[in-house]
């Protein structure tokens, strides 16, 4: 199956770049796409200064956008998006296919004083349940970028057999050599693919330039990345090969002893 990262900073509201990209998807036969994190909305650092009425404005016109567009071009598309109810704020996932939307809030959420998403979207705080659909006789995972450093999310992505985990972020800074050794860590120790689709862009805070670096890649069951983008606007289209994944998990036989134990 074809996959694809595509990697961007903030959307314009016109849908035009949506349907440029996804007519390329679909000259190349790919199936599932990944977009990175606060490209449907602004940036997090900008929401704060905007009122829900605009913040809703703004993902009620991406969510019609995805809807059609999936439907034109028989995409099913992962994108993080900001779900507005009332005067309340969530931070979700969706995932668009060519006949439904489903949307599935974000369970850990960074909560640092320079980055604090837990105080500022309504979120709950709940047992950790790890959103999957099936395609094509594949098994995906969706995990947003700040819930990779938790265990809880792998034991999940291991109970559950997941073939492929989706990671969509907005990683900044000096972080690309400790995310590129998370992503190998656990793609190897779980043997699944990660395909992960990284902001790019530059927000501009008193001084400070936050530069998203990109860098979206696909890392195999193997710990191994095989592909990585730039820092630019792109996209990566690759393969997600079957007869990998059930080598991987005969050479190394974790998930056989995983199963004689509860993990749960």
């Amino acid at each position: 199956m074809k996959i694809a990262a595509l990697q961007l900073s903030t959307l314009p509201m016109s849908e035009a770049k949506l349907d440029y990209y996804f007519r390329i998807c679909k000259q190349k036969e790919v199936e599932v796409v990944l977009i990175s994190e606060y490209a449907l909305n602004s940036f997090f650092k900008e929401l704060e200064g905007m009122p829900p009425s605009m913040i809703k404005e703004q993902s009620n016109h991406k969510i019609e956008a995805l809807k059609k567009l999936c439907a034109d071009y028989e995409l099913h598309v992962v994108a993080p998006i900001v779900n507005v109810k009332g005067e309340f704020l969530y931070k979700c996932n969706a995932h668009f296919s060519p006949r439904s939307v489903h949307f599935f809030d974000q369970q850990f959420l960074i909560n640092y004083k320079h980055w604090n998403e837990e105080k500022f979207f309504a979120n709950a705080i709940a047992k950790y349940s790890l959103p999957l659909f099936l395609h094509q006789g594949l098994r995906f995972g969706v995990v947003s970028g700040y819930e990779l450093h938790f265990d809880v999310v792998w034991q999940e992505v291991m109970k559950k057999n997941v073939d492929v985990v989706l990671i969509p972020s907005s990683s900044a800074f000096d972080s690309s050599s400790r995310w590129e050794e998370l992503l190998k860590m656990r793609a190897y120790l779980n043997n699944v693919y990660i395909l992960r689709a990284n902001r790019i862009g530059v927000f501009k805070d008193e001084g400070t330039n936050w530069h998203f670096y990109g860098q979206s890649c696909l890392v195999s069951p193997f710990g191994e990345i095989e592909l990585s983008l730039g820092d630019k606007e792109e996209m990566l289209v690759t393969n997600i090969d079957k007869d990998a994944l059930m080598e991987a998990r005969k050479i190394w036989g974790w998930k056989k002893q995983v199963s004689k134990r509860d993990i749960g």
